[in-house]
């Protein structure tokens, strides 16, 4: 009776038992989330499909396969095209597989070593103009400690330039009311320091008055902003702060505690601020990263221009 020779296993069945251990290192040895796991595996599988209806093995794939992959991506190809921010997520996926079968030294090369993905194109961040910027410094009306406070903080924001994590840290000692400057710690605990204008100066000034004291009755507290309990502001509840005011002032959808931050470095570049100083400022490592609210400051220009110019539109 003849023996019958085992069929190798198909190919399909080998790519998934590939992901699955993939998958298993991704979440035992790198402790990456759930939800970032599914992505992972939602993009393998259309990738396995891909090899699938075209015979080809996962181990054997090479450069050429995987850069049609992603053209056929971009594409479309008989379906909707993705964006360039998913195919980059969807080629950073193959890279961190392929790499992973090298370590298991299942391949040679990595077809993915050389491999270039299209640019993610850079999403302006949102920016008010004056005339909003006025409408949500005016939101905070009234003289109770809430209000203060709301004034303050929507001032400080946008006549320093300050992330969310740097103003909810601002601490009574970073404040110099008298010589106008104010401490700011950034990102790897580098401080520098930001000139305070006149109206955050008064700002600030009526709520050491009149809104911080009654808000933290008796607790010794060193943070600046505080919360209706007298302790430190959160991030969630700065958040909460610029959107409730953003509502009342009509600005709804358009703000975050960023968006005075952008606008404060665009309303400055407009103005004819240097753009050295502007970095220096906004605490930016890198000269290229400001350089993005040069476009902005551009735009802001040419509505300007086309809005007040007799001949602009003639």
């Amino acid at each position: 009776m003849a023996v019958a020779t085992p069929s190798p296993p198909r190919t399909e069945s080998r790519f998934e038992g590939l992901v699955l251990d993939f998958l298993s290192y991704l979440e035992l040895e790198r402790g990456l989330s759930r939800n970032t796991l599914d992505a992972y595996r939602t993009d393998l599988h259309q990738y396995g499909e891909f090899l699938a209806g075209r015979d080809i093995d996962a181990l054997a794939a090479g450069p050429a396969d995987i850069s049609e992959f992603l053209a056929a991506l971009a594409t479309g190809e008989g379906r909707p095209a993705c964006s360039s921010s998913t195919v980059h997520r969807k080629a950073a996926c193959l890279r961190s597989f392929y790499k992973q079968l090298r370590r298991d030294e299942l391949i040679g090369d990595d077809p993915t070593a050389a491999l270039s993905a299209p640019r993610r194109a850079k999403k302006l961040p949102q920016v008010l103009n004056y005339a909003e910027v006025q409408k949500l410094l005016a939101a905070p009306s009234g003289d109770k400690p809430a209000a203060l406070r709301d004034r303050a903080l929507l001032e400080v924001m946008y006549a320093c330039g300050l992330r969310a994590s740097e103003t909810i840290g601002l601490e009574l000692g970073d404040v110099d009311l008298h010589e106008g400057f104010l401490r700011a710690r950034g990102k790897g605990s580098k401080e520098r320091l930001v000139p305070l204008g006149r109206k955050a100066i008064a700002a600030i000034s009526a709520y050491l008055r009149g809104g911080r004291p009654k808000l933290i009755g008796e607790r010794h507290e060193v943070k600046l902003f505080v919360n209706f309990r007298g302790g430190p502001l959160s991030r969630q509840g700065l958040y909460k702060i610029v959107q409730r005011n953003a509502r009342a002032a009509g600005l709804a959808g358009q703000m975050s505690p960023h968006t005075l931050r952008h606008s404060f470095a665009t309303h400055l570049l407009a103005g004819g601020c240097d753009l050295r100083a502007v970095q220096e400022m906004l605490g930016h490592a890198d000269i290229a990263t400001t350089q993005m609210y040069t476009h902005l400051s551009g735009e802001h220009l040419k509505d300007a221009y086309f809005k007040a110019h007799p001949r602009a539109t003639a």
